[in-house]
């Protein structure tokens, strides 16, 4: 059996991460660009909630894919179709055309992350993981930086499509490197997959994330959604190979990770999508300047996880945990507080950047303690379970600020949306009276304004189920024996 080389199997997962990253920095910089050229301002969500619904979905399936047939199929795959859906929607021509192919793009998201980062747990020992993964989030900091840079120029001197194309020739190093060199022994089992339970699932995510878009509008969504989530439940704990085990949430800390990274999650995208939205929109800023917003967060956050895998093993996670908490309640509470029409740009750059310190304190002191808990034949359905609250909070915060800023640009009955789109675009809403555009500025502020105090209460809303983490030494809970770790040669 051939053996793995550990640092360029390292550096396919690196690039599969920053494809990730930077598709969301770069994306959410381009977006109001994008909606003043294909129209669909009233769809604007649905561009960020398409492809994190898609990827909510898959990431517990892939992840117990990954456990039943091994990490690597399933990350060729996952790779492939993000690859597929960003050319088509660099190739897209309409509003709707474009969330259906963010959509196929989610998909292969779902594996992407969730499985990258389980192959690190299996490849190197809880000390090294400490470290590596602190050294992985610096990635999204070098996105961070590059992101709206990167998006602002292709917008300016290319085309808003090209932000999708970039992907292509990282993806195809990416899997060139570990066709090559991750090599994986993996004993199959002979289970079946619940494709009941995940047809569940999926329908049920669906199901909320219409009824917390619609705000009210959709009076049958939410009950239906929680009704196919409680009938998963039933047939989760029935099913010789669940999609999610319910076992899982026995254990305190995986339960308590999966709620407070909803939550917080709720926070971190409502944030990366609306804010970058509120410069443009509501104060004026360019492209670069709006999706600039953006990077204190994600480079703050790499930082803290860099401190934070270095201080794990002293300190255990939660005082980690705990810290990194209450600094984005802050973050997110100045948000709220101070970002109003007319604000410097130094608030939303201020309010972020203490955000992402919080997060990258908590998302990699959780993400370890939560790998560490389980043995190798779970670990996969664990990392993969914690990344799907993470997604489904996100995607279900996003559907809700959604539907709130929609519903406010819709109060005046009289305002075109075809207006709503002008706002956004280059010119900034020139050649609309001054009494449209003072509406229209009015309308959209109020509801980003909204959806900065529901981003702080999900944050506040973390903080106090993060009080709950077990307290220990230096982890969670023992680390699976050596022997256990390395399934990869």
């Amino acid at each position: 059996m051939r053996t793995t080389h550990r640092p360029l199997t390292t550096l396919a997962l690196v690039l599969s991460i920053f494809m990730a990253a930077l598709e969301m920095t770069v994306v959410s910089t381009a977006m109001p660009t994008v909606v003043s050229e294909l129209g669909g301002l009233q769809s604007y969500a649905w561009v960020f909630t398409g492809y994190m619904l898609a990827s909510t979905i898959t990431v517990p399936i892939f992840g117990k894919l990954a456990d039943l047939y091994g990490r690597k199929p399933v990350l060729l795959v996952g790779i492939g179709l993000f690859l597929l859906g960003s050319i088509a929607s660099g190739l897209a021509t309409s509003m709707d055309m474009l969330i259906a192919f963010r959509v196929l793009q989610g998909l292969g998201a779902g594996a992407m992350q969730p499985v990258s980062l389980t192959i690190v747990g299996d490849i190197y020992t809880l000390e090294q993981r400490a470290k590596v993964q602190g050294a992985f989030s610096a990635v999204w900091g070098l996105a961070g930086l590059l992101g709206p840079l990167t998006g602002g120029l292709i917008v300016k001197y290319l085309s808003w499509h090209w932000i999708f194309f970039i992907n292509v020739p990282v993806g195809l190093g990416a899997m060139a490197l570990l066709v090559v060199f991750f090599h994986e022994q993996v004993q199959r089992k002979p289970q079946r997959l619940d494709f009941v339970g995940a047809a569940l699932l999926g329908a049920g995510v669906v199901a909320l994330l219409f009824g917390v878009q619609g705000v009210g509008r959709n009076l049958l969504a939410l009950p239906l959604g929680l009704l196919l989530l409680v009938a998963f439940v039933w047939v989760e704990r029935r099913v010789p190979a669940p999609v999610i085990p319910m076992s899982l949430f026995s254990i305190p800390v995986i339960a308590i990770s999966s709620v407070a990274g909803a939550l917080f999650s709720a926070a971190m995208f409502g944030a990366t999508t609306y804010v970058p939205l509120y410069v443009q929109g509501v104060l004026g800023g360019s492209p670069t300047e709006a999706g600039g917003m953006i990077t204190p967060m994600i480079v703050g956050w790499p930082l803290a996880s860099l401190v934070a895998g270095r201080l794990l093993l002293r300190t255990g996670p939660r005082p980690l945990i705990v810290v990194g908490l209450g600094l984005s309640v802050v973050g997110t509470g100045l948000m709220a507080l101070l970002l109003k029409p007319g604000a410097p740009l130094v608030i939303p750059g201020l309010a972020m950047m203490l955000f992402g310190i919080g997060l990258g304190f908590t998302t990699t002191s959780m993400i370890i303690a939560v790998q560490t808990s389980v043995g190798w034949e779970l670990r996969g359905v664990a990392t993969a379970s914690n990344m799907f609250f993470r997604t489904i909070g996100g995607s279900l915060g996003v559907g809700l600020m959604g539907g709130v800023m929609v519903a406010q640009l819709m109060k005046d009955p009289g305002v075109p949306v075809s207006a709503a789109n002008a706002l956004l675009g280059p010119e900034h809403g020139q050649g609309l009276s001054p009494e449209l555009l003072k509406t229209l500025s009015g309308a959209l502020g109020t509801g980003l304004t909204i959806n900065f105090w529901i981003i702080s209460a999900c944050t506040l809303a973390a903080f106090l189920v993060g009080l709950f983490f077990p307290k220990g030494g230096k982890g969670p809970g023992a680390a699976p024996p050596a022997s256990e770790v390395p399934m990869a040669h």
